[in-house]
């Protein structure tokens, strides 16, 4: 059986760790290195650092950043936020990361996926999807540059045409959930979860060690992320591994 994973999440803003509700009320979480460093010693499986004004402000992901967290964790690193070249993609991962994300310009730029994953495998390749749920149209959409614009793409066909590119992993956002702790986006997760044939990682609603069971079981994800919650010591990582192994479900120690 293979491990599921947790993933801890620091969500970047002008060189400060920040968390809101529904990518809105943006509130200080603190130092990026500082916090990188305490969930590698809380045992998070894996990190992610995202630039969220990167792509609006039309700039690069903050390089010395990416490098300072680098050298002070041994877990794997996935890092995304106005990246849209390969140029980029190598500058990150020379800079140290394991993974690059890439979001608002895969999108726009659906061959981007393909040539980053042709050049340093589709491993390390993560399109991030932040979708939203339509009551009229009853599905849930694509939005880019961090929430505030809508696509046409549905989530799971996009998802689909993003693994068929060559993605090796998809982050998958609840935009309705993101932030309110009431749980992961289960039907969203599992919908796109059974239709790919790449790791989903479910993200936005997180609240309870509960809430992991839920996605990790029932959303068939194969890692689930979390911020605020763990930047503010509601539930700790170790509480999430021992309510899962109750569970049942098989994680990383």
């Amino acid at each position: 059986m293979v491990a599921k994973r947790i993933i801890a999440c620091l969500d970047v803003k002008g060189g400060r760790v920040v968390k809101g509700v529904s990518f809105t009320r943006l509130r200080d979480a603190g130092d990026p290195v500082e916090l990188a460093r305490a969930y590698d010693r809380e045992g998070a499986d894996e990190l992610v650092f995202l630039d969220i004004s990167a792509t609006n402000e039309e700039r690069e992901t903050t390089v010395e950043v990416v490098r300072d967290i680098a050298a002070n964790i041994s877990i794997p690193f996935t890092v995304g936020g106005g990246i849209r070249s390969v140029a980029q993609m190598e500058q990150l991962l020379r800079a140290g990361a394991d993974k690059v994300s890439l979001s608002t310009a895969a999108v726009e730029q659906p061959q981007l996926i393909a040539e980053g994953a042709r050049k340093f495998g589709g491993q390390r390749i993560v399109v991030a999807i932040d979708a939203r749920y339509d009551r009229q149209k009853k599905d849930w959409f694509v939005y880019t540059r961090g929430g505030q614009q809508r696509t046409a793409l549905p989530a799971r066909a996009w998802a689909e045409r993003a693994a068929e590119l060559g993605a090796g992993e998809l982050l998958l956002t609840s935009m309705n959930r993101d932030g309110h702790k009431n749980g992961y986006d289960v039907p969203l997760t599992r919908e796109v979860a059974t239709h790919v044939a790449v790791p989903v990682i479910a993200s936005g609603g997180a609240g309870s060690a509960a809430h992991f069971v839920d996605v990790l079981t029932d959303g068939k994800a194969a890692a689930a992320l979390a911020a605020s919650i763990f930047h503010f010591r509601e539930v700790t990582i170790s509480e999430v591994k021992a309510r899962l192994k109750e569970k049942g479900v098989a994680v990383r120690c």
